[in-house]
């Protein structure tokens, strides 16, 4: 066996955990039964760098099944579960992961997958795809295709797109309705303040709660948030996002003036020095700091460290700063993202579209990638519709369907009042 994981012996705790997220994952589990058969993934072998959790176990498996032969790291040093590497690992997979890697640490795994040579790659804040285009460019040639899991990394995929710099075609996974609508949506808000109460125990009701960001993880959050009985202030650059949560009933403003209101503060944009010196140098005595983005990037936490005097760890994922003024500032999964650092990531429910959508992607690329060109594709409308379909029958849920004369009404466009 080939892997460099924390403990190989908690292999049967994980296997437990992978069971009940197959229990809740019906959509992939259908799936898997049906390209266990046909093996469409025969002869690709999938570099993949994505959160281990036992939601991706169940993908990982997935696409063994499906014929590929598969070889994994984590996306974050914070977010694999170390009992999930121990599961795959037992089940021959090699995988490079562990809980509490360093940057080092993390490159070098993202290294040793890509050893593998793969044909087709599957990344989740596009680090492995970076890694192929800036030091492994020959490895390029045998890819066929990628895929991509994150808001984040679709951002810079589409600005390497632009610069025609893509050396392979990616397939925007997280732009699925079926994903960012409810991967992003529902899962990022419940797991983000399940994050933050594991770490904190705090109540939420009665909290002023700050969300930087209003795209789809944000409202989720705003959603989450105000159902628990928060006051919810947003913070945006973009006006048309801005708009939509003053519409939604939640507060706007600048950072500059949220910083001294907040009680708990969320990042969520993706971008850089959201909470900076200036704003730690506003917030009350107490307040609760936490990023819920890919990247460590939200919260400059060099900028609150040569503001504080001291700082120690109080509870698990949760660091005191106090600043030299004696007030104190709690830090939560050391900026990381805070729902897979300090929790157990998206529910399962969600999890499995969004993992549908990676499975019917990586089929795709490997029957037409070689046909493609070296842009980002969105999946196909059917795709989503096909993946919605399957999942409220499984649901239970059944809907209505238009009649041909109603078909024939939807494109007549000559039809008046």
């Amino acid at each position: 066996m080939v892997y460099k994981i924390k403990d190989i012996n908690l292999a049967e705790q994980g296997r437990k955990k992978i069971d009940w997220a197959e229990s809740r994952m019906p959509v992939l589990m259908e799936l898997r039964k049906k390209f266990s058969e046909t093996k469409p993934l025969k002869g690709m072998k999938i570099a993949g760098c994505l959160h281990v959790t036992k939601e991706t176990a169940v993908l990982v498996e997935t696409l063994t099944k499906a014929g590929a032969e598969v070889a994994w790291s984590g996306c974050n040093p914070l977010s694999t579960k170390d009992d999930i590497a121990a599961a795959l690992a037992a089940e021959d997979i090699p995988i490079f992961a562990w809980y509490g890697m360093t940057t080092e640490d993390f490159y070098w795994a993202i290294d040793k997958v890509l050893e593998f040579k793969p044909t087709l790659t599957l990344d989740d804040g596009a680090d492995l795809i970076f890694r192929v285009h800036s030091d492994f460019q020959e490895l390029a040639e045998g890819i066929i295709g990628g895929t991509e899991e994150t808001t984040t990394g679709v951002h810079r995929l589409r600005a390497m797109d632009r610069a025609k710099k893509l050396l392979y075609p990616i397939v925007a996974v997280n732009d699925a309705e079926t994903k960012s609508d409810f991967d992003n949506y529902y899962g990022t808000g419940q797991s983000t303040l399940d994050g933050v109460l594991r770490s904190t125990n705090i109540i939420i009701a009665g909290k002023i709660v700050v969300i930087a960001g209003y795209g789809h993880c944000g409202r989720g959050l705003a959603k989450n948030a105000s159902g628990l009985g928060a006051d919810v202030i947003i913070t945006e650059v973009d006006p048309i996002q801005a708009l939509k949560a003053a519409m939604d009933g939640f507060r706007v403003m600048k950072m500059d003036e949220a910083s001294s209101k907040g009680d708990l503060f969320i990042t969520a944009t993706g971008m850089k020095d959201i909470l900076v010196g200036k704003h730690f140098e506003k917030m009350k005595d107490g307040a609760i700091i936490c990023n819920t983005g890919h990247y460590d990037v939200e919260i400059n936490i060099g900028e609150l460290e040569n503001l504080s005097k001291s700082k120690r760890e109080l509870r698990e994922n949760n660091e005191e700063y106090t600043l030299e003024d004696g007030r104190k500032i709690y830090l939560l999964a050391k900026g990381r993202l805070v729902n897979l650092s300090a929790a157990e990531g998206h529910p399962s429910e969600v999890m499995d579209m969004s993992f549908a959508n990676q499975l019917l992607s990586l089929i795709y690329l490997a029957e037409s990638g070689k046909k493609l060109e070296n842009i980002v594709y969105d999946i196909p409308r059917e795709q989503d519709e096909r993946i919605a379909g399957l999942k409220l029958k499984l649901m239970g849920y059944k809907i209505d369907k238009l009649s041909s004369e109603q078909e024939k009404y939807k494109d007549a466009y000559f039809e008046g009042t």
